[in-house]
C-alpha cells in the first residue's frame, strides 16, 4: 500500500485546514484518509450507507463493479468456481493462500471432525415455535454456541479463534438442517461424516430413517457452486455488521450471529427469496410480457427482483457462472415446474430488452440460486438459510483479520443531529 498528500482541505469560515493523506491499495481507486479531518477542522463528512467510504483496509476480497471483476485472495471467481471446492475455498478465504494436499487434508478432517452439533442443542430447538423461520432459530442457534464453548473464546488468542472458524464453518450446516427439520416435525439427523461437505449437508436436510436418500451428482455440484460463489463478497452490510461487532471484542459466535440477522433482511441475503415470490406474484410464462412492461412503467410498484446490483455496473461475475449451472441443473433433473418456466422466460426477454440492456440491469446472482435452491428441493424460507452457510466463511476470514490487525479500534460511526435545539425541562401540568 502506498501513501501520498493530497492538496489541503481548508474551512474557510474558521481558516482551519487538514492535509490528508491518499492511500493506495494493490488493485482499485485511492482513497482519501480523513482520520485527522475532525481534529483538524472541527468537521465531520457525511456519507449515507458508505458509498463512498473505506471502513477498513482488507486483503480477502476485491470487487471492481465496473468490470464485473470479483476476486477471492487475488483468485479470479470464475477460476475457483471451476477448479476449486467450498472446503478448498474457505481455506483460502482464512489463510490467504490454497492449500497444499496435506494442509488441505488436515483442514477436511478437522472440519469433518467438528461438524456435531451439542445435544443440548436439541432442547434449545424446543423452545422455538414449530413455524418460526429457520433464520430466526439459526441466528438464535449461532449466538447459543458462545455459552457452549465460552472456555476457549479468547479472542486475542490465534489457536482460540482458528478453532472457532473451524466449529462455524464445521457445524453451520448442522444447525440449518436441524432448522429445516424442526420447523417440518422430522427428527434431527446425526452428520455422517464419511461424506463430503455438501452431501453430508444434504443427507442431514432430506434423509428420513425409512429409506436412504439418493443424490443426483448434479444437486450437490450445483450446491458446492453456489456456496462457492457466495463465500464472501467485500464489505457488505452483513460482513460490515460482523466487523463492527468484532470491534467491540465480542466473541466469534455472537459476531457471526449478528452477521446472520443482517443478513436476513430482504435488501441483502433475502433478496433470493424475493425473487420467488415474484415469480410466484407473475405466475405463468405467458405474463412475463406484462411483467416486464409493468417493470418498466414508472406508474407501477411492481419491480423485477433479481435485476441489477449495486456494486456491479457490469453483469454479476457470480451470476455468468451459476447461469450455466442453472440450466444444466435444470436439464439434467428434469423438472416440469411452471415457475421455473416464468423464470427462464423473464431471463430471456430480460437479456434481450433495450430498457435492461442499456440500465446493465442483468440477472443477479440471486435470480438464478433461487432458481437452483427451488429445483433442489430446498423451501423458499430456508434460501437465506444456504447463503448463511456458505457466507460464514468469509465472516469469519474477515473476524480474523480484523483481529490480526495492528491498532484496530472499535468502530463508531459519527452523525449529523436534526433533533431539536436545547430546551429546558417542563412541568407535567404546565405542558
Amino acid at each position: 500500500m502506498s501513501e501520498s498528500k493530497i492538496v489541503k482541505l481548508v474551512d474557510e469560515s474558521t481558516n482551519r485546514s487538514s492535509e490528508l493523506p491518499l492511500l493506495s491499495g494493490t488493485l482499485g481507486p485511492a482513497c482519501i484518509d480523513i482520520g485527522t479531518l475532525y481534529k483538524d477542522t472541527g468537521h465531520f463528512t457525511y456519507d449515507p450507507g458508505y458509498g463512498s467510504t473505506a471502513s477498513t483496509k482488507s486483503a480477502i476480497t476485491y470487487i471492481d463493479g465496473d468490470k464485473g471483476v470479483l476476486l477471492y485472495r487475488g483468485y479470479p471467481i470464475e477460476q475457483l468456481a471451476e477448479k476449486s471446492n467450498f472446503l478448498e475455498t474457505s481455506y483460502l478465504l482464512l489463510n490467504g493462500e490454497l492449500p497444499t494436499k496435506d494442509q488441505f487434508s488436515k483442514f477436511e478432517h478437522d472440519i469433518t471432525h467438528h461438524t456435531m452439533m451439542h445435544e443440548s442443542l436439541k432442547d434449545f430447538f424446543k423452545g422455538f415455535h414449530h413455524d418460526a423461520h429457520p433464520m430466526a432459530m439459526l441466528a438464535a442457534s449461532v449466538a447459543s454456541l458462545s455459552a457452549f464453548y465460552h472456555d476457549d473464546i479468547d479472542v486475542d488468542n490465534a489457536d482460540d479463534r482458528k478453532l472457532a472458524a473451524i466449529r462455524l464453518i464445521a457445524k453451520m450446516p448442522t444447525i440449518a438442517a436441524a432448522c429445516y427439520r424442526y420447523s417440518i416435525g422430522w427428527p434431527f439427523r446425526y452428520p455422517r461424516n464419511n461424506l463430503e461437505y455438501v452431501d453430508r449437508f444434504l443427507h442431514m436436510m432430506f434423509e428420513v430413517p425409512s429409506e436412504p436418500l439418493e443424490l443426483s451428482p448434479v444437486a450437490a455440484k450445483a450446491l458446492d457452486l453456489l456456496f462457492i460463489l457466495h463465500a464472501d463478497h467485500e464489505q457488505n452490510a452483513s460482513t460490515s455488521t460482523v466487523r463492527l461487532v468484532g470491534s467491540t471484542g465480542a466473541n466469534p459466535y455472537a459476531s457471526i450471529a449478528a452477521g446472520i440477522t443482517a443478513l436476513w433482511g430482504p435488501a441483502h441475503g433475502g433478496a433470493n427469496e424475493a425473487v420467488l415470490e415474484m415469480l410466484q406474484e407473475i405466475g405463468t410464462a405467458d405474463k412475463v410480457e406484462t411483467a416486464v412492461k409493468r417493470a418498466k412503467d414508472k406508474n407501477d410498484n411492481f419491480r423485477l427482483m433479481g435485476f441489477g446490483h449495486r456494486v456491479y455496473k457490469n453483469f454479476d461475475p457470480r451470476a455468468k457462472i451459476i447461469r450455466e449451472m442453472t440450466h444444466k441443473v435444470l436439464g439434467e433433473l428434469g423438472i416440469n415446474d411452471p415457475l421455473l418456466e416464468v423464470a427462464m422466460k423473464l431471463e430471456e426477454a430480460a437479456l434481450k430488452d433495450d430498457y435492461f440492456v442499456e440500465r446493465k440491469l442483468y440477472p443477479n446472482v440471486d435470480f438464478y440460486s433461487g432458481i437452483i435452491y427451488k429445483a433442489l428441493g430446498i423451501p423458499t424460507e430456508m434460501f437465506t438459510v444456504m447463503f448463511a452457510i456458505a457466507r460464514t466463511a468469509g465472516w469469519i476470514a474477515h473476524w480474523i483479520e480484523q483481529h490480526e490487525t495492528p491498532g484496530a479500534r472499535i468502530g463508531r460511526p459519527r452523525q449529523i443531529y436534526t433533533g431539536a435545539d436545547v430546551r429546558d425541562y417542563v412541568a407535567a401540568d404546565k405542558r
